[in-house]
């Protein structure tokens, strides 16, 4: 359910991603200019790209030879020196925005191939693995298994902590609402600025009420073999385990820095317990699931700001501005609908 703008998709991409170097581990596009989100003008948004590189100072070398007007004034400072910015500060990724290609304008980040399975696996970040928790279109897989696997547990983590949020009975709609909401809430709860202006409120929902298909596809798989909980697709139903014991067991499945942040939630000073200890604990608290969001915003919260930062210098000042205002135009019309 690729947008009727892009009928002719798999050419338009291939165009897209040969004005790139072609050293790609991963190349995938998302968002509402991909996917269908209710009330979205689709025909007029930016396309959003994600480029994972072995090799991010030469891919940004060559880049910076065929592409040298993507870049901001930090072009003057070399290939080093970008790749740098991208991989020491913020989530790991260095965007290049309101870039014209094939008649559309797009926005692509650069993240190491590294970071990216580092982000997938313990969620350091979950900037782009909370992207990769909807439905994308992947465009390009070259990894020989690690990347693969990596995804696939990304996928899975996003269910383990979905469930620990959810009550024991619950919908397939309820589950992809939890899912695709896990990034955005979190940011919310941190008072992340792109949610407070220029986001539409209602984003969660629009993106899973027109995509439901996708997220089954994504999920079925996982949902079918995992054994924590009893997975009904015909009637759209999903029962988990609630007891202290299923909650320690989804605890310890949960990715490690995640599971690091909750026991800085819930540790006492000098107590100094082990992580299972400390999540056997929590396993048995009423509000478990309250403590996993905190948890899941304290990871945002760490590299949110910094990547917004760094946003305003790889786009440039009148880049950054226009791309501003076309937010604050979606979170209008967000507004308008709901007021209709």
């Amino acid at each position: 359910m690729t947008v009727p703008a892009l009928q002719n998709s798999a050419v338009f991409y291939r165009r897209v991603l040969s004005r790139f170097p072609q050293d790609f581990s991963l190349a995938f596009a998302y968002g509402s200019a991909v996917f269908r989100q209710t009330g979205a003008q689709t025909e007029k948004n930016m396309l959003d790209f994600v480029f994972a590189v072995d090799d991010p100072v030469t891919w940004h070398t060559m880049n910076l030879i065929e592409n040298r007007k993507h870049y901001s004034f930090l072009r003057y400072l070399g290939p080093k020196h970008i790749s740098s910015i991208q991989t020491d500060y913020g989530a790991g990724v260095y965007f290049n925005t309101l870039v014209p290609a094939e008649d559309r304008v797009i926005k692509y980040g650069v993240i190491s191939t590294d970071a990216l399975i580092e982000d997938l696996l313990h969620w350091k970040t979950l900037y782009v693995a909370g992207r990769l928790h909807k439905p994308v279109r992947i465009l390009l897989q070259n990894d020989p298994g690690k990347l693969r696997d990596a995804l696939v547990g990304n996928l899975k983590s996003a269910v383990i902590a979905s469930f620990l949020m959810l009550p024991e009975s619950f919908s397939e709609e309820d589950l992809f609402l939890q899912i695709a909401g896990l990034s955005y809430s979190a940011r919310l709860c941190v008072g992340d600025f792109r949610m407070v202006i220029g986001e539409d409120k209602s984003k969660v929902s629009n993106i899973v009420r027109e995509n439901m298909t996708h997220f089954r596809k994504l999920y079925n798989n996982i949902l079918q073999e995992c054994p924590q909980v009893v997975y009904k697709p015909h009637q759209g139903r999903l029962e988990v385990d609630k007891s202290p014991e299923g909650q320690f067991t989804q605890l310890m499945a949960l990715p490690r820095t995640l599971q690091q942040q909750i026991t800085r939630l819930v540790e006492r000073p000098g107590k100094n317990r082990d992580v299972e200890e400390i999540l056997l604990q929590v396993a048995q608290d009423p509000d478990c699931g309250s403590v996993v969001q905190q948890g899941i915003a304290s990871i945002v919260k760490a590299s949110s700001i910094t990547q917004s930062a760094k946003g305003i210098a790889t786009a440039g000042l009148v880049k950054t501005v226009s791309y501003s205002a076309k937010k604050l135009q979606k979170m209008w019309r967000g507004w308008r609908r709901r007021a209709t």
